[in-house]
């Protein structure tokens, strides 16, 4: 779980930066979806809760057919921070260990690009 985390960090470090570099708002809000699926509908519906009980916002979950066919079930964690690496990492942390004892995948993170004229991108983490 530990080397998991770990490697989530590390992709939190990569799109910060290129948030960053392609002039992504530094000082903006950002909206932070943590993706989460399984095959295990009930798996998901438990951490779900689990989630919500530590105080996120959690999206309903959603049938999705992969491209081999098979159904998985999704939901997303849904977080407003700064873009500030060390928030977004003891997020990750937290949520993949909550997730560590389910049946439960935690798929990275997204946020959208703040253009600080208005315009947004969605940027994504997503494995």
């Amino acid at each position: 779980m530990e080397q998991l985390i770990q490697q989530w960090q590390e992709e939190t470090d990569a799109i910060i930066a290129h948030l960053i570099a392609d002039g992504s708002d530094p000082d903006a809000i950002y909206t932070i979806e943590h993706h989460f699926a399984s095959s295990d509908f009930k798996a998901l519906e438990k951490a779900a809760v689990d989630f919500f009980k530590a105080g996120y916002e959690v999206t309903d979950a959603e049938e999705v057919q992969l491209d081999d066919g098979a159904i998985v079930f999704s939901f997303d964690v849904i977080a407003e921070l700064p873009l500030d690496a060390a928030a977004i990492k003891a997020d990750v942390a937290k949520l993949v260990r909550l997730c560590g004892d389910e049946k439960v995948f935690y798929d990275g993170w997204g946020t959208y690009f703040e253009d600080p004229d208005g315009e947004d991108d969605f940027a994504s983490t997503e494995g």
